[in-house]
């Protein structure tokens, strides 16, 4: 066993930000919706596409019955229709046809309907008769012929002097108004894999709308909240949102729009995801098993800004940082764009103007209105705005002029607003650094031309520990937003290795935490049996949460941050050459140190005081290792190509999580105490240990 020596300093080297780890949320691995949005139900406003194909040569097909389905089989009285719908937006409904007493339909939800006993679930729809004039609509919740919960609805015929009512003859009762219905469902028992069902009471003809199961403990009736509670627990200091690669679409017609994520719900224009399609590029070559995966917008813009509110702090605010489509459709799947020259250029810029008034703007001005009339009158305060997400210099993409465009339009009317430019993805690139020359060159005749740069890398394990150093040389003139970074082991699992190369690295940007303003790692959430990508900070299923190794680093890093960087006179250079990564902060009065063992073996670590004594302190510890400390190396080899071909883990296997041994985290612990230490620690292999006295 090695033993080496740290000296304690008690001289401050620099200012750092306190503030450096917050969250990327983009919808994949059902992120949104079947993840941290709480609605239950799939294809909720009868609007499914499938996406067949691969990002450059797909075609889409609508399926608007997806998910829906007889409960009797008798398919044909379920009829899709948009005859005057409740939304212009989302026009197709169901027309249901009961030919006697309870038949019904029902839907399959994300893998079923889960159930707590004794819980409360609110339940909404649109229906309007078509021939419907004495029966009511009973809701349940259903399994093996079992009710699980349910709820009858008393429903309202029109009247014949009732505006836009039916013509009030025998046998022409076809109604134009649309009613919203509300019941609540209590749980009579803990299940899963049920099935949600409506039925009539009655032989009768209705149609149906919208929808909606949420759970009554929803966050804001919005949230799901053992979700929601795993973000706030991490007391993030910024939300990076809406993506990720949906900022930009498979082509500009697909982009994230914030415009139609705000308003009221029912006129939120539901769009296929972007990952519904992945890999290679042949039509038809493979369809994804969640080619039906929407944006419904059920978190849209507002729900954002919402969510940063809501995970806000008094100890740290939450800050939203939205990110803006800039003419550029996703540079992986398309080569669209809009001329830099052109009038519809200036309509993506007149959208970040936009989108600032909407966020901050006076309930008197259009979109600060807006904003009022959805429950929020009060500024959300937006100080940060991502110019693009992931773009890079090409013969196709003029990634320059774009940012130059945005930048001078919001400055004119914001000089307030911080904004942030892209360097791509491609680090220890020459693209990389024609980028980094266009932001220094322009910062330095302007600072305010740039608060931050976003840089991305999903790199091996080893490539975070060999690079703990990268910004040790970087200019100072410019700060640096680790906007998406990971590390992707061999088998691209959520692995101890992976997450403690990832606390190696954050000990790199702690040090320079004078540049490194930001950092995230991406993706967030992953719905078991349901991803595009691997590896995840978070996964779960309808009934549990899952937090890996990643998920406690950036805890851990969040919650044992400080804002003054002490002096290590060049050790950490020496300490690297034994597997060693270590950083040294002020917060307050206390000092805290962070120690990652990159090593397979235990090392004992000499603490010392500057003047050579032994440091004898009492101090709160921590130790992030593998599950009672049983480290094991992935065993297998390959390379990684974070945009390639992403399979699914086989959702059979998820009852059994053990036997899901591929791209599923690795468990891990943290070992919390008080301890006394008298000059020398060990700290086992490959973990994270953190001292504060």
């Amino acid at each position: 066993m090695s033993e080496n020596k740290f000296v304690i300093s008690e001289k401050v080297e620099k200012p750092i930000t306190k503030d450096m780890i917050g969250l990327f949320f983009e919808d994949i691995n059902l992120a949104a919706d079947g993840g941290l949005y709480a609605e239950m139900l799939e294809n909720r406003s009868f609007e499914a596409i499938n996406s067949m194909g691969a990002p450059r040569n797909y075609v889409l097909q609508e399926d608007n019955i997806y998910g829906w389905n007889s409960i009797s089989g008798k398919e044909k009285n379920l009829q899709i229709s948009s005859n005057d719908p409740v939304s212009e937006k989302n026009p197709h409904y169901l027309r249901f046809t009961a030919e006697k007493s309870g038949e019904g339909f029902s839907n399959k939800a994300y893998d079923g309907i889960s159930l707590v006993k004794g819980m409360k679930y609110n339940v909404s729809f649109y229906a309007r008769e078509v021939n419907y004039l004495k029966g009511d609509i009973k809701v349940q919740i259903s399994k093996d012929g079992k009710i699980f919960g349910d709820s009858t609805v008393k429903f309202i015929v029109a009247q014949e002097n009732e505006p836009d009512g039916y013509a009030g003859m025998v046998g022409d009762c076809e109604s134009k108004i649309w009613r919203k219905y509300e019941t609540q469902i209590t749980a009579l028992d803990n299940i899963q894999k049920a099935k949600f069902e409506i039925l009539l009471t009655e032989a009768g003809v209705v149609e149906f709308d919208l929808i909606s199961m949420i759970p009554e403990d929803a966050v804001e009736g919005i949230f799901r909240k053992d979700l929601f509670n795993a973000l706030a627990n991490l007391h993030p200091s910024f939300v990076r949102f809406p993506g990720g690669c949906i900022v930009e679409g498979t082509s500009l017609m697909r982009r994230y729009y914030w415009k139609n994520t705000v308003g009221e719900l029912k006129d939120r224009k539901i769009q296929t995801n972007l990952w519904a399609l992945q890999g290679g590029n042949t039509l038809y070559a493979n369809q994804m098993q969640d080619s039906h995966y929407m944006q419904s917008y059920g978190i849209g813009f507002y729900e954002y800004f919402l969510l940063c509110e809501k995970l806000s702090t008094a100890e740290r605010k939450c800050q939203p940082l939205p990110v803006l489509n800039i003419g550029v459709a996703c540079q992986f799947r398309s080569y669209q764009t809009v001329p830099v020259n052109s009038p519809e250029f200036m309509e993506y810029v007149q959208d970040a103007l936009d989108l600032i008034e909407f966020a901050n703007g006076p309930v008197d001005s259009k979109w600060g209105s807006l904003r009022a009339q959805m429950g929020h009158p009060e500024s959300f305060n937006l100080e940060l705005l991502a110019i693009g997400n992931e773009q890079w210099e090409s013969r196709q993409v003029d990634v320059a002029p774009r940012y130059i465009a945005f930048e001078k339009a919001i400055h004119k009317v914001y000089p307030e607003i911080k904004c942030l430019g892209t360097a791509g993805p491609f680090v220890n690139h020459e693209l990389h650094t024609k980028a980094w020359d266009f932001y220094r060159e322009n910062c330095a005749k302007n600072p305010d031309f740039a608060y931050a740069v976003d840089e991305h890398y999903y790199v091996a394990p080893q490539w975070l520990y060999e690079n703990v150093d990268f910004y040790d040389n970087y200019p100072r003139n410019i700060g640096i937003f680790a906007g998406e970074y990971a590390g992707h082991d061999c088998n691209l699992t959520n692995s101890v290795e992976s997450g403690i190369a990832e606390a190696a690295m954050l000990t790199g940007m702690e040090r320079n935490g004078d540049i490194v303003k930001l950092a995230s790692y991406a993706p967030l959430f992953n719905r078991i049996g349901h991803s595009q990508w691997t590896p995840d900070m978070i996964w779960f299923d309808a009934d549990k949460v899952v937090l890996t190794p990643s998920y406690y680093v950036q805890k851990i890093f969040s919650d044992y941050s400080g804002s003054e960087a002490l002096v290590l006179n060049g050790q950490e250079k020496d300490l690297r050459n034994q597997k060693l990564y270590v950083s040294a902060v002020k917060d307050g009065s206390k000092k805290i140190i962070k120690i990652v063992n990159g090593d397979e073996n235990a090392q004992k670590i000499n603490l010392v005081n500057e003047d050579g004594s032994e440091l004898n302190i009492e101090a709160e510890t921590l130790i992030l290792q593998a599950k009672d400390g049983k480290y094991k190396a992935p065993t297998e080899n390959g390379s990684v190509d974070p945009h390639g071909p992403n399979k699914s883990i086989n959702a059979e296997k998820m009852s059994n999580l053990e036997l899901c041994n591929i791209r599923f985290p690795e468990e891990c612990e943290c070992v919390n105490k008080t301890a006394l230490i008298n000059g020398q620690i060990e700290i086992p292999g490959k973990s994270l240990l953190v001292l504060k006295f």
